[in-house]
C-alpha cells in the first residue's frame, strides 16, 4: 500500500464531489449558493482549496453521498490537511513540480523514459549536482544543494516499507555519456546495479541499446507514467522539455504514452538480466 499523501487524497476527494455532482446535473452555481461560497471562491476550492468539515458533511449531504462514502471522504480531508516533505520546499518549487511529487509519493507504480540521462529517481547526488551545476540557466547556484536534497528526498519511496514499483527505460546513450566526469558516471552505474540487486521486485531497468533498430523512437522524449492504488484515480502522465513540462490528465494522451511506453520495453529495450549486464560492463570499463 502506497503511503498517504496529502497532494493525492485532495485529489481524490475533489474528484469523487466532481463525478457526484456530474452525475447528478449539479452546477457549480448550486453548490456555491449552497455552501455560501461565490462562484470564483468554489472554483478556486476545486483547484487548490480544501473545504471546512462543515462545509464538506454539507456538501456530501447535498450530493446524497451514502454513509460509508462519506466516512471515507472526510478521512481523506483529514490526510489532504497534513503537510508533505515538499511543503518544506515551496519556496524553491513550482505549484505543478510540488504536485508532481506529492502524487510521486503516493503513487502504486511510476514508469519513466529518459533519452540521454539517469532518471531522476535513481540519479546519485554526486550526479545529481553535476546536472544542476550546469543548468544554471533554470537553477540559481545558491539553490544547488536543495535542489540535490529534494532529488534523494524523492528516491525515499524506492526503499522502504510498501516501495513504489519502478520501471526505468534508459538509453544506453544515457550510460556513456560522462555526466559529472568519469568517476561520477561510474558511481552512477554501480548505483543502478545495486538498485536492481538489492530491488528486484520493484526496480526495473531497461536499456535501449545502439543496435536497437527503434531505439529512436521515443526521441529525446522525458516522461513519467504515475498509477495509483484507489480505481477511482486515473493515470497520469509528466512530460518534460528543456523550457516546458506539464503534467497530463487527460486520458487520450496518458493511454497513448502508456501504449508507446509498454510498446517501447517489448519490442527495443534489453530484458532484464541483459539490461543489468550492460550497465555492469559499462561500469567495470570505466
Amino acid at each position: 500500500m502506497a503511503p498517504l499523501s496529502p497532494t493525492v487524497a485532495r485529489w481524490e476527494l475533489m474528484l469523487r464531489i466532481r463525478r457526484r455532482r456530474t452525475e447528478f446535473d449539479v452546477n457549480a452555481s448550486v453548490i456555491a449558493k449552497e455552501l455560501g461560497f461565490t462562484l470564483s471562491y468554489w472554483s478556486k476550492v476545486e483547484k487548490e482549496r480544501i473545504l471546512a468539515e462543515d462545509k464538506l458533511k454539507k456538501l456530501m449531504s447535498l450530493l446524497e453521498f451514502d454513509p460509508a462514502e462519506r466516512e471515507e471522504m472526510l478521512r481523506l480531508r483529514e490526510i489532504a490537511k497534513q503537510r508533505g516533505w515538499w511543503s518544506s520546499y515551496a519556496g524553491l518549487l513550482s505549484s505543478d513540480v510540488a504536485r508532481l511529487f506529492g502524487l510521486e509519493y503516493g503513487a502504486q507504480r511510476i514508469q519513466t523514459y529518459e533519452s540521454v540521462l539517469i532518471p531522476g529517481l535513481l540519479q546519485t547526488a554526486d550526479y545529481a549536482r553535476a546536472l544542476f551545476t550546469n543548468d544554471l540557466a533554470r537553477v540559481r547556484r545558491v539553490e544547488i544543494d536543495r535542489w540535490v536534497e529534494v532529488r534523494m528526498r524523492r528516491q525515499q519511496r524506492l526503499v522502504g516499507e510498501d516501495p513504489v514499483r519502478l520501471t526505468a527505460v534508459i538509453s544506453e546513450a544515457a550510460l556513456t555519456q560522462a555526466t559529472g566526469g568519469t568517476d561520477v558516471l561510474k558511481r552512477q552505474l554501480r548505483h543502478l546495479a545495486s538498485m536492481v540487486e538489492g530491488h528486484p521486485d520493484t526496480v526495473d531497468i531497461r536499456v535501449i541499446p545502439f543496435n536497437a533498430p527503434g531505439g529512436a523512437l521515443l526521441g529525446g522524449a522525458t516522461f513519467h507514467l504515475i498509477n495509483f492504488e484507489s480505481p477511482l484515480l486515473p493515470d497520469v502522465a509528466w512530460s518534460e522539455t528543456l523550457v516546458h513540462y506539464q503534467l497530463i490528465e487527460d486520458v487520450e494522451p496518458v493511454h497513448h504514452l502508456g501504449a508507446m511506453f509498454d510498446s517501447t520495453v517489448a519490442d527495443h529495450a534489453l530484458p532484464p538480466a541483459d539490461s543489468l549486464s550492460l550497465i555492469v560492463s559499462k561500469a567495470d570499463a570505466l
